[in-house]
């Protein structure tokens, strides 16, 4: 893409409203606007993103078996009086009523809505365990939304819900979308600590929250410290191993690390006081086991192995994917812009020319331009007639991991620079070595 035709419409000033960094960055770097307090509309390069980090949940979640719908935002109050949860949200569910005087919401979550549909399509314990999910929009009527999309009223968010004839599948589920959720936030840049969490009107016994370290969180945290020394890395996982995921939520889950909701000091204090840690955090995901409190309530059963009606057990899992586009700022930015990791960056590398309109100069960002997109790499080339300052500046603003520069007095030598974003380190090499060194770190990602 070229700049000189791309809507990129930045802000040289800070917005006054804007309270954190994320909501301040991701208006200054033209991602959003806002339309109304807490609704934003995404513009071309925030959507990007918000497209990368959907795909990567969409891949994880296709590693776990885990199958892909679409629900509508509009579901009918009638689920939500069977399930008896209809006032639990109180203020914050948007309630309407539609022209023939029937009682809907838009949709804050879906539990009602896929209990429905499985009670209405599957009859038998020989078509389950399932899982489906989907990625849709949702709102919640936040009394004061506020730091941009962090605490938004309408929020892009991926839903997912077991099926399990028994307690123990149910809990393996649980595992399962742990272990998928560690794998979908390392991709991103993200160390997500799971944290023994309150379940909230959802309901159920047993729930995590994924929480991001950040002084902005709005939750306070307890943890010991030894729990930011794991890491998922490159494991290769059986997600139908019962035993493989119970050892990997036991690995991520014995050593403290809890929300204000459910933190006991008097366990707290057993930590090592070298290790006791208070924080905050963002939350960019939960995970829950509720039992059988949606089926009893709405009849979803199936035929058991004994000829028997049993109530299916059931789990539902979020991970918030418009919110996690503030949470990677948080968690990766200074004081000259965004710094995207490189599994959801809108490009892949920026082409600055410092000398526009110069024969050279031009073939040469041109030349690198059409090697990136041969190796099907994405480019973002400046070629707009602007200052070299102000072309940095954008540069550094909207964060692109890579930057390969481009000017008269290198080409003379026969080279170009190419800078990290993250270190701000340069080097000088020829343009088709800075084509092959940026190509090799997104093939080994």
């Amino acid at each position: 893409m070229r700049l000189s035709r791309y809507f990129l419409p930045v802000l040289k000033e800070n917005p006054a409203d804007a309270q954190i960094v994320s909501h301040r960055l991701m208006l200054r770097a033209g991602m959003i606007k806002q339309s109304a307090a807490g609704i934003y509309s995404w513009l071309p390069l925030g959507y990007k993103v918000l497209k990368n980090i959907e795909n990567i949940v969409h891949e994880e979640q296709a590693k776990a078996g885990h199958m892909p719908m679409l629900m509508p935002t509009m579901q009918s109050a009638d689920l939500w009086r069977e399930s008896g949860r209809y006032d639990d949200y109180g203020e914050e569910m948007l309630r309407v009523t539609d022209r023939h005087g029937r009682d809907m919401l838009y949709t804050p979550t879906a539990e009602e809505l896929i209990t429905e549909i499985f009670r209405s399509h599957v009859s038998s314990y020989k078509d389950m365990p399932l899982t489906l999910y989907q990625i849709q929009w949702k709102f919640r009527d936040e009394i004061r939304p506020r730091f941009g999309v962090m605490r938004g009223r309408e929020f892009y968010m991926k839903d997912g819900y077991n099926f399990d004839l028994t307690k123990e599948d149910a809990l393996h589920a649980y595992n399962r979308h742990l272990v998928s959720y560690l794998r979908t936030y390392e991709r991103m840049g993200l160390q997500a600590i799971p944290m023994r969490a309150d379940s909230g009107p959802i309901g159920g016994d047993d729930t995590h929250e994924f929480l991001v370290l950040a002084d902005t969180g709005e939750s306070e945290v307890f943890y010991d410290s030894a729990v930011t020394d794991l890491s998922f890395g490159d494991r290769d996982i059986d997600f139908d191993s019962v035993d493989q995921c119970a050892a990997i939520m036991q690995e991520f889950t014995t050593k403290y690390a809890r929300t204000d909701e459910t933190h006991d000091e008097a366990v707290f204090n057993e930590v090592p006081e070298e290790r006791r840690r208070t924080a905050r955090g963002i939350e960019v995901g939960q995970i829950f086991y509720f039992g059988t409190k949606y089926s009893d309530a709405m009849g979803a059963t199936v035929q058991g192995p004994d000829g028997k009606p049993v109530a299916v057990h059931m789990g539902s899992h979020g991970i918030g994917v418009s919110r996690l586009l503030g949470a990677i700022i948080e968690a990766s930015h200074d004081d000259k812009g965004i710094i995207w990791p490189e599994g959801v960056t809108p490009f892949h590398v920026g082409i600055l020319n410092m000398k526009q309109g110069d024969e050279d100069t031009d073939a040469a960002c041109q030349a690198i331009y059409d090697s990136f997109a041969a190796l099907g790499l994405e480019p973002l080339y400046d070629d707009r007639n602007e200052r070299a300052g102000g072309k940095f500046a954008t540069m550094d603003l909207i964060g692109l991991p890579w930057r390969i520069t481009v000017g008269p007095r290198g080409l003379k030598n026969g080279v170009v620079e190419l800078t990290s974003r993250r270190t701000s380190e340069s080097e000088e090499m020829t343009a088709e070595q800075a084509v092959e060194k940026v190509a090799a770190i997104y093939a080994s990602l």
